[in-house]
């Protein structure tokens, strides 16, 4: 299985409290994600983020076809980290590790994603053609969004 990786550095100009109520509230997942993803919580249990916590999702990543998505909460630090973890969904494994550090001027967030496809050699390409660049939107779209939250200020 190949892995790959996603990495995106994003300077926001708030207060480390400031950006963690805002990335560890699950509600406010939706608000950062294209809507051309027909994101769409659809279980949660309306809590701030926590080790342990189960958020499921569907999404339309390609074509409109609706998948499940169910991701973990397994590590939180608050104010410096936390990791998300697909537990079911479209991929073969993904790991995404969001990290906010302050900095002069606001907080510096970076964000870490290992992901891997199924289907083997047809998954690489799948990934080449499509996925990579899928992310790589996602991640543009979310520096966007996030922009306009904070740094429009």
């Amino acid at each position: 299985m190949k892995v790959y990786s996603k990495k995106s550095v994003q300077h926001i100009n708030a207060s480390i409290e400031e950006c963690w109520a805002f990335f560890s509230n699950p509600r406010n997942l939706q608000k950062i994600t294209p809507q051309t993803m027909g994101f769409q919580i659809t279980d949660f249990d309306n809590r701030n983020m926590y080790a342990g916590q189960i958020i499921q999702y569907k999404v339309s990543p390609l074509f409109g076809i609706k998948l499940s998505w169910v991701t973990e909460i397994t590590i939180v630090k608050e104010n410096e980290y936390f990791i998300d973890e697909q537990r079911f969904g479209p991929y073969a494994m993904w790991h995404h590790k969001h990290f906010f550090e302050p900095v002069e001027n606001g907080v510096k967030m970076t964000d870490i994603v290992h992901y891997a496809i199924p289907f083997g050699f047809i998954g690489r390409i799948a990934n080449a053609l499509i996925v990579k660049n899928k992310i790589k939107e996602i991640f543009e779209y979310r520096e966007q969004i996030v922009n306009q939250i904070f740094n429009a200020k």
